[in-house]
């Protein structure tokens, strides 16, 4: 068999078809069982099944390190897009390639860039192949019907990232043959827009409500995880009206809840959680995640990629809702998470805090132990480490064996929502509203910070957005949000910090603004006016010049 080499990696996708639905390899290539398999795939139900569930897994790849994401879904897609923002610091350093995104570095030819916008290619391939054949399967029209809308859904959400990070970019909605591919040309960032709403708004009436899906089935796509991402949409259009309309959908519903338990829905003990109305599933053997071997600390074998900054750690206030000081004595150096947001010590790892029966110990002086801050070792370069999304009692294979999901879209999401596109769109703010909205995030019982009560909008954006920065922390959403408001080359600039440690005498390299013993951690220097809009990859360029 010939490999394919002289084709983008547009026209690779396109022709694959059925092909890369069992595809192991990573080179595609002329293959005449894929035209066979085409021909006679499509008889039954249970082919159709399995082909939606090709849609589902797209290019993820399970059991495998994701440094570079395979899909905006996955935790290298969501978690690790943390290191290009104010929330977390890549170990690996300025040279990281999600760092670059921000750090006034970014190429074409970044490989996060090729991983994101080839992940989204495939899985529309994907979808235009099931959508150009589903109609040939005999089956019950209305889970015909709830599959199309689950593929209309997902490729949707592609062109969705697409465009909000790359602008305008090809809209392929059907099969293309290699030179048809090669030669695509942009689509506006406007279409590409109206065709993602017209979309999600095709698809409600066909996917079935949360509730309605059983147990088996979770993880499957529902009215509530689409219009939630309609609403997202809206929100980056400035549609407030509109996007308080879908949200205010979600709520009537009242299908999700707000998890008294915030920790448990990030890990594997609550994976059902009515929360999550969208995740990413994994199972622990199976088609587990790499997760747990880049995000454990080192005292358990892990390698300790993502770094929470201090300029996240911050924002969580003390537990009267006060604002946090280091001067104020309730500010614990021997427990950073007293006195704190219970959000804090749920999310991070901070010197001397406990793990799976070991003691944390990053402390800069501290040189015998495996987890110190410092610039060489395989440990924290930040003074803190991951909690969330990690079950510590964990003892498997950290690189096949952690099957904990992701979440990509929480019922908290949606009440924040909520609560911008009302305060956006000009609306009355009242006690009642808060009470729906910011004040069942804060005061669910694991958490119990005091109530919100400002309704005048000008001085709640501040604390909406903070609040949203805490509550969706480190859940791949913050550069999205920095990014539509418009706040993104302001905030990546300068010097980033580390936790404080006030009486070390290794504190870095720096010392903050204020005199305060923080540890140096990078300086960004973001290009405003620049960056914003990801380049198309490099490789796609110089084969197609119209995507240049």
């Amino acid at each position: 068999m010939k490999t394919i080499k002289k084709y983008s990696l547009l026209s690779l996708i396109t022709v694959a078809g059925l092909f890369l639905l069992s595809a192991c390899n990573d080179k595609l290539e002329q293959n005449p069982r894929s035209q066979f398999a085409s021909e006679t795939f499509w008889t039954n139900e249970g082919n159709a099944q399995i082909a939606l569930a090709g849609v589902y897994r797209g290019n993820i790849k399970y059991g495998a390190a994701e440094v570079v994401p395979t899909d905006w879904w996955t935790y290298g897609g969501l978690i690790l897009l943390e290191h290009a923002t104010d929330n977390a610091y890549d170990r690996r350093g300025a040279n990281a390639p999600q760092n670059q995104l921000t750090n006034g570095a970014l190429l074409p030819n970044n490989p996060v860039l090729l991983g994101y916008w080839s992940s989204s290619y495939v899985r529309i391939a994907i979808c235009n192949n099931f959508l150009e054949n589903i109609d040939r399967v005999t089956m019950n029209e209305d889970r015909k019907k709830r599959m199309k809308a689950e593929v209309r859904f997902i490729r949707a959400s592609q062109y969705f990232y697409l465009s909000q990070h790359f602008g305008s970019v090809p809209l392929v909605k059907n099969s293309l043959k290699p030179k048809e591919a090669n030669n695509v040309t942009k689509t506006p960032k406007a279409e590409i827009i109206k065709y993602v709403i017209d979309e999600y708004n095709a698809c409600t009436a066909d996917l079935p409500r949360y509730k309605d899906i059983p147990s088996s089935e979770f993880g499957r796509a529902s009215k509530q995880a689409n219009l939630a991402f309609l609403g997202r949409i809206l929100l980056s259009e400035k549609r407030f009206e509109e996007a308080a309309a879908v949200y205010k959908q979600i709520i009537d519903f009242g299908d999700n809840i707000i998890d008294p338990n915030y920790e448990s829905i990030f890990n594997t003990t609550n994976k059902m959680s009515k929360e999550n109305i969208f995740t990413t599933q994994y199972s622990g053997g199976l088609a587990g995640n790499f997760l747990g071997q880049h995000g454990f600390p080192a005292n358990k074998t892990g390698w300790h990629l993502i770094n929470p900054l201090e300029s996240l750690a911050s924002q969580y206030d003390f537990t009267d809702g006060s604002t946090f000081s280091y001067s104020d004595p309730r500010f614990l150096q021997s427990n950073m998470g007293a006195n704190r947001d219970p959000r804090f010590a749920a999310s991070f790892l901070y010197d001397k805090a406990t793990f799976g029966g070991n003691i944390y110990d990053c402390h800069p002086d501290r040189a015998s132990s495996i987890d110190q801050l410092t610039y060489s070792k395989q440990a924290t370069r930040t003074g803190y480490g991951l909690r969330k999304f990690l079950t510590e009692s964990f003892t498997g294979d950290l690189k096949e064996g952690y099957g904990g999901n992701v979440p990509v879209i929480r019922y908290a999401e949606v009440l924040l929502s909520y609560l911008e596109a009302k305060m956006e769109a000009g609306q009355a703010i009242d006690q009642a509203l808060l009470d729906q909205t910011i004040n069942r995030t804060r005061r669910r019982p694991s958490v119990n910070m005091p109530a919100i009560t400002v309704t005048n909008a000008a001085a709640l954006r501040p604390i909406l957005r903070k609040e949203r920065r805490i509550e969706l922390a480190l859940e791949g959403i913050r550069f999205w949000d920095l990014l539509r408001w418009g706040t993104l080359g302001d905030v990546m600039q300068g010097d980033f910090w580390g936790a404080s440690f006030k009486n070390a005498i290794n504190f870095g390299r720096k010392v903050d603004p204020n005199g305060n013993k923080r540890w140096w951690v990078d300086t960004k220097a973001f290009k405003k006016g620049m960056h914003e809009v990801w380049p198309i990859p490099q490789v796609e360029q110089d084969i197609n010049p119209n995507l240049r």
